[in-house]
């Protein structure tokens, strides 16, 4: 890889947020939770994950539980340090 793609690569991340207290999961997370990520491993294919990517995430009843997106560089720089109290 070039170093452009390097810096590139080193500042994105995949964020998945699923809320456990919603819709099935709060019956079966475990199989819920199983069921989301095999579907998203396998749909990931199509979308070309650059920044700005993602989607929302249903559980089986088809309820919105949570979303998937690509952070670019801005999302995922460190935050600030806080002052101290």
């Amino acid at each position: 890889m070039n170093d452009i793609r390097d810096r590139e690569a080193a500042t994105m991340k995949f964020l998945l947020e699923v809320q456990v207290d919603q819709g099935r999961l709060v019956q079966d997370p475990e199989g819920e939770l199983g069921r989301i990520l095999r579907y998203w491993g396998g749909n990931l294919r199509h979308y070309s994950l650059k920044p700005g990517d993602g989607s929302a995430v249903y559980d089986s009843d088809y309820q919105e539980v949570g979303r998937w997106h690509i952070a670019g560089p801005a999302e995922t720089d460190p935050p600030a340090p806080r002052p101290a109290a």
